[in-house]
């Protein structure tokens, strides 16, 4: 009778729980019984084992073997348990001591001939084998450098089972050919989000909009503006407008305007992308402002995270810290935008499936680019518009009003005249300079929130805005006006607080005067309040 345990991680959501791998050896008719709530993919994971523990070198014990996996209580699934099921059998058998196992934990998936593939979630796992204690893990070696963003802990990278095996063992490490990273990730391939149909279901690639440069934008000088205060305060943005008003490419520069990354949000970043499987190749750690434009044809699940068994990170998720942008808003299902509401509030996903309640987080900044009609012309180009009334009506109705309600700022984009075209009108800000007033809007806030769990405006509650940081006196007085009048609710009220306080950073005053809770009630409404659409000492 054989006994040895050692340690892997399963991933609930985008958090870890470290489970104990048992395995024993009994006499008996041999059999391999895997037991501890594992899915279809972990129950495969005998035959995966048993073909890399033999062609790697050892004898497979011809004995009963069980491999339990506790707490039995929370579900399980992947691969990635496969190479610390094949040790401990390998203790159990005594090929390795069982006293090394204990204390170290291990995650990877094993091919047949012995290889250890990369799973997802490695830097989950060792985040939560570090909250548990342990200072070991064992992982592929081409996601060792992502689990060493861990600080405290010893990681062995390792390219084959052989290799484990050997450094267990005290004997010479055989060489093993590096695995080839000319060819695509078989684990990344083809990668289908949560109920999406084909490929990533997000529209494209998420990138960081990097590269890409405000100047760039002609004219636009509202929709500017209300980019540089959504990027200050965090507020989530609506542009309205014609086609190739510049809408997508305002949206697309929005990510490079954001503070980069601290280390705290990036290991909040790189986990989400680590468990989804999309981390960028050769990029251990994300410290720039994710971006993510799903296609409308996104279903709620792919918008929000779920999919079969235990739910994964959705389009919310993926862009946490950084910008989600959503195109021809109004060609979304309502389902899905709907889905938006609680995450849009709460910074987080709480997703509830048979296999248990997960909770994802999702603080991002949401940007929503729609036309005004089916056709794009309403109210555009003198009214060339052929859209019925009715017609226009449904389709600005897609957009419920408490959705709406939770966008900070709404702004009409006007179609690019002749002249702004042709370079004779005003050119905007470079990324750089807008970034950097982003940046000291953004350090006011933090230096005022010090003590507070909140780092940006639109994460204070209005009442902590009016009771603890009050606006200047009468400032708020055409705000309350407009609330009397039915033109706010008492959320917009409290969101028109907070923009008042971005916009007032950004022009480095110490508390929204009248004409910054003008400007914001002009983003908010549309509705001219006879300010600029400019920010500074002297607007």
């Amino acid at each position: 009778m054989g006994f040895a345990r050692t340690c892997s991680v399963a991933l609930v959501g985008v958090e870890g729980v470290v489970v104990e791998v048992q395995a024993d050896l009994e006499p008996g008719v041999a059999a391999f019984t895997l037991v501890g709530l594992p899915d279809k993919s972990l129950v495969e994971s005998r035959d995966r084992v048993r073909a890399a523990v033999v062609n790697s070198g050892a004898d497979w014990p011809q004995k009963k073997l069980t491999v339990g996996l506790s707490p039995a209580s929370v579900p399980k699934g992947g691969s990635g348990f496969d190479l610390a099921v094949a040790c401990a059998v390998l203790g159990a058998a005594e090929r390795i001591d069982p006293r090394i196992l204990a204390d170290i934990v291990m995650v990877g998936e094993l091919g047949l001939d012995g290889r250890v593939r990369p799973v997802r979630g490695v830097l989950p796992a060792v985040l939560a084998a570090a909250d548990a204690g342990y200072e070991q893990v064992v992982v592929p070696e081409s996601t060792a450098g992502e689990a060493s963003l861990v600080p405290g802990i010893s990681v062995l990278g390792v390219r084959s089972l052989r290799q484990l095996i050997a450094v267990l063992t005290d004997e010479p490490v055989p060489d093993e050919a590096p695995e080839d990273r000319t060819r695509p990730d078989p684990m990344l391939a083809g990668l289908s989000m949560p109920g999406s149909g084909a490929g990533t279901g997000l529209g494209g690639p998420l990138h960081d909009g990097h590269g890409l440069d405000l100047a760039d934008v002609v004219g636009q000088l509202s929709a500017r503006t209300a980019i540089e205060v959504a990027a200050a305060g965090g507020h989530h943005v609506m542009l309205s407008g014609p086609p190739g008003a510049g809408k997508t490419m305002l949206a697309e520069r929005l990510p490079a305007v954001l503070p980069p990354l601290t280390r705290e949000e990036s290991l909040e970043v790189t986990a989400i992308h680590s468990v989804a499987g999309m981390l960028p190749p050769g990029k251990a750690m994300i410290d720039t402002a994710p971006y993510c434009a799903p296609h409308h044809s996104a279903t709620m699940q792919s918008l929000v995270g779920g999919g079969p068994g235990v739910a994964r990170p959705g389009a919310v998720s993926l862009s946490h810290r950084g910008v989600l942008f959503l195109d021809e808003a109004p060609e979304f299902s309502g389902q899905a935008l709907d889905a938006l509401r609680q995450p849009l509030e709460s910074g987080h996903v709480v997703i509830a499936r048979s296999a248990g309640v997960v909770r994802l987080p999702a603080r991002f900044l949401m940007a929503l680019a729609a036309n005004p009609c089916p056709c794009g012309q309403y109210r555009a180009l003198g009214g060339e518009c052929d859209c019925p009334p009715a017609t226009v009506r449904r389709y600005q109705a897609r957009l419920s009003g408490p959705l709406i309600d939770r966008v900070d700022l709404r702004v009409e984009v006007d179609a690019v005249t002749r002249n702004e075209l042709s370079g004779y009108g005003p050119r905007g800000d470079s990324t750089q300079v807008v970034a950097d007033r982003v940046r000291e809007a953004r350090e006011r806030a933090a230096a005022r929130f010090a003590d507070t769990p909140w780092r940006t405006n639109s994460e204070v509650p209005g009442h902590a805005l009016r009771t603890r940081w009050p606006a200047a006196p009468g400032a708020l007085d055409e705000a309350e006006l407009d609330l009397e009048r039915g033109f706010l609710t008492a959320r917009g009220l409290d969101r028109v607080l907070r923009v008042a306080w971005t916009v007032a950073d950004l022009a480095g005053r110490e508390r929204p005067f009248a004409q910054d809770v003008a400007l914001a009630l002009q983003l908010r409404t549309g509705i001219s309040r006879g300010v600029p659409m400019t920010i500074g000492a002297g607007s």
